[in-house]
């Protein structure tokens, strides 16, 4: 019961991380259907009545159950009948199994643990939205990245109070401060932006976005060392993987851009779930 209840959370955090993408979109000026239909302001990220995307109707409470709706509307606008993205549903699905996910890995009933799924669930959301947006734009919003380390680096120094506030500035003892979780955190998302900015920087913005550094230096932060690099090799076997069954559909060429954040957002979900068994496995190699 308790787990279908998170999925239920998830599901409607779902469900507004798809307003929220819709709505950054149409902030940015990436999409125009603002000026294609009847709507007489320009919508903000966080307020405002939801409207269909097409026809400009403000849309009722029950066409804005998560899921249901777009089932029981059989997937169009009730209003102007034309079709729903599947980007909707899919987006809340796939948030509300995320949700159930980390609850069943990461709660034990203690309360400091409950603090860390709440900060888990934020976290997810926005990468969820980072996902989604630079799949659809090429394009990493800043707002939501910034977001996302401030909340992490926040995090980290919450960490710090079971050695008590003050060992955060305890720099005397050089071998216990370099041990605080904050302190690694922040030197493996160092790490991580500074290898994606010499990406960034010899190939000339060509093979990797000034985006994708930032998102690196989030990803580094949240995962911390070693699991970084089971993320960040995920990453680059997954997109090579894509890349090139891409070319081989002729989608694309050997010179297109394809986004590189949902790789690297997926290789950090391997990470998370998996990361310590398949660093095991590989270590084990060498071990026997």
């Amino acid at each position: 019961m308790v787990a279908f209840m998170v999925f239920i959370l998830g599901l409607a955090i779902g469900s507004f991380l798809n307003a929220f993408i819709y709505r950054l979109e149409v902030c940015k000026g990436l999409v125009l259907e603002q000026v294609k239909h009847k709507v007489k302001h320009k919508p903000s990220v966080f307020r405002g009545r939801s409207f269909c995307p097409h026809c400009g109707h403000t849309l009722a409470w029950h066409d804005l159950v998560p899921l249901l709706s777009f089932l029981m509307l059989r997937g169009r606008c009730r209003y102007c009948k034309r079709q729903i993205s599947w980007q909707y549903p899919f987006i809340e699905l796939t948030t509300g199994f995320l949700f159930v996910a980390i609850f069943i890995y990461s709660v034990d009933g203690r309360p400091q643990n409950i603090l860390y799924l709440g900060y888990l669930w934020a976290i997810t959301a926005l990468l969820i939205g980072i996902f989604v947006y630079d799949l659809k734009h090429y394009l990493i919003p800043n707002k939501v990245v910034y977001a996302a380390i401030s909340l992490a680096l926040l995090w980290r120094g919450f960490e710090q109070f079971g050695f008590g506030i003050l060992s955060l500035f305890r720099i005397s003892d050089f071998g216990f401060w370099i041990s605080l979780p904050f302190v690694q955190a922040s030197i493996t998302g160092i790490l991580a932006s500074a290898f994606f900015f010499a990406i960034f920087w010899f190939s000339r913005g060509r093979a990797m976005g000034f985006g994708d550094v930032k998102l690196a230096f989030l990803l580094g932060l949240f995962l911390g060392w070693p699991a970084i690099l089971v993320a960040l090799f995920s990453a680059f076997c997954l997109g090579a993987a894509v890349g090139l069954i891409l070319i081989a559909l002729r989608k694309k060429g050997l010179k297109s851009e394809v986004p590189f954040a949902p790789f690297l957002i997926t290789g950090t979900a391997i990470a998370f779930f998996f990361g310590s068994d398949i660093l095991n496995w590989y270590l084990g190699l060498f071990l026997v």
